[in-house]
């Protein structure tokens, strides 16, 4: 297959074969192709839907094939995937898909499986009646998760597990951030309704508000200048759960992409705020964030696992921590997770955010508060990360959080993705106490 395409349905094939390999779908998404520009959102269309339904059209699919495709086939088994996914989930004629599938056949120099391609599909639409959802008991299948996923969120939450699995599959909103300093939820609500765009507010999120569909950024009122942000209600929760004050030094310690950050701003006036991460090119991100926000910060390229001296000798008032996790509660809005996060990956990150901690935990200020923050749905990174850290500290002490939002842990609270619209986020306040 070209590394180019002008075919928006061979490039959702390429973009899913290099996810297989290992790449972000953000990273596969954000390189140049050769489609056309009008095409830009099939493509990814096409391509988060494949992420999110690999497994049940992989099923699917394996279930026509008298025998296994060769390796050197794969692309192939891609074309049928793809199929698959266009006469489950889309309203294009079959017709169409059958037609279009085939021509993907030819155009890959394989014109000997467009019997294969063309047979399997037709037999699939002939049997579309049948909800293919409901056609499998294993909750890995019908849900496309891996097993191991689906064994820890069984054991994590024995009670929500299905309304979990089904809300992984669900389309996230798109959910706008305002600037409440600069505009009341009311009056910009009206602002979006003269433009012809209906919303609504997040109760626990005063500053969230949900479109009812989504829209490129440079159709929103205000965002061009600031006023709002495009960013998941449930990551808004950070930047009220942390109690900012006029004044204060922050620290946002694993800022990037910069949402957070930004929000941190927006909260109070006069605050010192040092952000960093320790990749550069994803500053850039946060300083493109605040550019538009008109907003500025201290930033800086490091790993917060090794903190300067300035940091102790000076320390925070309050510190944000967003520590790098298994993004298992944002599998709505990015779906290739299912495909790029391994079991093995769970205690190599459980090392590094326990790390994080001890390392930060003295550039805060006795009486100060830190943030412990995940967007992870999993025990092992969320509660049980901060007992193993109360217990190692006994100046350290949790502080109850909001209940109109998310489940009261043994510490902290956590939101489940798709309860009041939010994406799943683990959050854990603790305050330094004088000993």
């Amino acid at each position: 297959m070209p590394s180019k395409s002008s075919d928006p349905r061979q490039q959702a094939i390429r973009n899913l074969h290099q996810v297989l390999q290992g790449r972000s779908l953000d990273q596969v998404l954000s390189a140049p192709t050769a489609v056309a520009d009008r095409e830009h959102a099939f493509v990814a269309e096409l391509s988060y839907g494949l992420c999110r339904w690999y497994r049940l059209l992989d099923n699917l699919i394996s279930g026509y094939l008298h025998k296994p495709l060769r390796r050197k086939d794969a692309d192939v088994h891609r074309i049928m995937l793809l199929g698959a996914y266009q006469l489950v989930f889309s309203r294009v004629p079959a017709h169409a898909i059958l037609s279009t599938s085939v021509d993907l056949t030819r155009s890959i120099g394989k014109p000997w499986a467009t019997k294969l391609v063309n047979g399997i599909l037709r037999r699939l639409q002939r049997d579309l009646p049948h909800d293919p959802l409901k056609n499998y008991s294993d909750p890995g299948v019908r849900y496309a998760q891996p097993d191991w996923l689906v064994s820890a969120i069984q054991q994590a939450w024995p009670v929500q597990w299905q309304a979990l699995l089904a809300a992984l599959q669900q389309r996230a909103p798109m959910t706008l951030r305002l600037n409440l300093r600069r505009q009341s939820m009311g009056a910009y609500q009206k602002t979006l309704q003269s433009a012809g765009l209906q919303s609504t507010s997040v109760a626990a999120v005063p500053s969230a508000i949900m479109l009812a569909q989504p829209q490129p950024v440079t159709q929103i009122p205000g965002f061009s200048d600031g006023l709002v942000s495009v960013q998941d209600a449930g990551a808004q929760l950070a930047a009220h759960v942390l109690d900012i004050q006029p004044g204060q030094r922050i620290l946002d310690a694993c800022a990037a992409p910069g949402g957070k950050t930004g929000h941190i701003l927006e909260m109070a006036d006069s605050i010192q705020l040092t952000a960093v991460d320790n990749q550069a090119n994803r500053l850039t991100q946060v300083q493109d964030n605040l550019q538009r926000l008109q907003l500025s910060a201290q930033l800086d390229t490091l790993d917060a696992s090794h903190p300067p001296a300035a940091w102790t000798a000076q320390p925070f008032d309050r510190i944000l921590l967003d520590v790098p996790c298994s993004a298992t509660g944002v599998m709505r809005r990015h779906p290739d997770i299912r495909l790029l996060r391994r079991v093995s990956d769970i205690p190599a990150l459980v090392k590094r955010q326990a790390a994080l901690l001890q390392a930060v935990w003295p550039c805060l200020k006795s009486g100060g508060k830190l943030l412990y923050a995940t967007c992870s749905i999993l025990p092992a990174e969320n509660q049980d990360q901060i007992t193993v850290f109360l217990q190692q500290h006994p100046e350290a002490q949790a502080l109850p959080l909001p209940e109109t939002w998310g489940h009261a842990c043994s510490v902290g609270r956590q939101v489940l993705p798709g309860e009041q619209g939010m994406d799943g986020f683990f959050y854990a306040l603790i305050v330094k106490q004088a000993i």
